[in-house]
This record gives structure tokens, C-alpha cells and sequence, in this order.
């Protein structure tokens, strides 16, 4: 019984942070790649810190509610087996649900850029460890199907 609840406690964790999508400036999906970007160039005129929060999808839930479900059957025994699994899913959805956005919780950073048209845009992406913006360095802003990031 430990190990199955170790075993659905290991593959919930790892369904949560294996759907995580990286907003960094860097990364592209697989439906960006190969497809025509514009680009734009302008200069920061601000940086502000900010929080991106996590992705809230069915799989924190579900997983969640599985391995709950599963502890708590392992509670009593006949109909009250039963009722621990199912106020062992419920709290287990509601804790994988909450682990799953926090998990996938990020640092962003908020962009302002005056682009050489004369607009002033702000962007907001994930914060990538080897790159720093700062006030006044000139960047490329790049557009694909609606979606833009900033790189130097």
C-alpha cells in the first residue's frame, strides 16, 4: 500500500511539473518554430519585477485526487474505507490543484519598451538566470502569431 501511494505520488508530481510551459524570452513552441516572426527594435525605458503565477489545469487535480483517494481507502475498513477515499480524493484534488500552481509559479519581469516607431510597449516574460535587461539597452522584440518576446 506504501508504495502505491508513493508510486501515484511520484507520477502526480511529475504529470504537475512535466505540463509547465517556459515564458522565457528564449523559448519557442513547437508551433513557433519554422514560422516567419516580426521584428521590431527599440530600448528599455523600465524594468519591473513581477510574479507569474502558476498554470491551474485538471492534472494537479486529478492526480491529486487519486493519490488522496488511495491513501484514504487504506483508512477503516467496509463503508468506512469508502468515505475516506472520498474525502481522501476531494482533499487530495484540492492539495494537487494547489501544488500544482505552486510548482509552476514563476519570476517575470515587466518590459517597457520605446520602439523606434515611437510606441512605448511593455512586455512581460519569464526572468532567465543568464540574461539581464537593463534601463536603456537597445533590444529586438520579436512577434509570432501574437505572442512577442524581448531578447538583446
Amino acid at each position: 500500500m506504501r508504495n502505491a501511494i508513493f508510486i501515484a505520488s511520484f507520477t502526480a508530481m511529475a504529470l504537475a511539473t512535466g505540463c509547465t510551459s517556459n515564458l522565457t524570452g528564449d523559448s519557442y513552441s513547437r508551433d513557433e518554430a519554422r514560422t516567419v516572426q516580426t521584428v521590431r527594435y527599440g530600448t528599455i525605458e523600465s524594468l519591473r519585477p513581477v510574479k507569474l503565477e502558476g498554470t491551474k489545469t485538471p492534472i494537479g487535480t486529478g492526480a491529486g485526487a487519486v493519490v488522496g483517494g488511495i491513501a484514504g481507502s487504506g483508512v477503516g475498513g467496509g463503508r468506512g474505507s469508502a468515505v475516506a477515499a472520498v474525502i481522501g480524493a476531494v482533499a487530495g484534488g484540492m492539495l494537487g490543484a494547489a501544488a500544482e500552481e505552486g510548482i509552476t509559479r514563476a519570476q517575470g519581469v515587466e518590459i517597457t519598451v520605446r520602439e523606434d516607431d515611437g510606441n512605448m510597449r511593455a512586455y512581460v516574460q519569464e526572468v532567465e538566470p543568464n540574461q539581464v535587461f537593463r534601463v536603456g539597452q537597445r533590444v529586438r522584440i520579436m512577434t509570432v502569431n501574437g505572442t512577442s518576446r524581448i531578447a538583446p
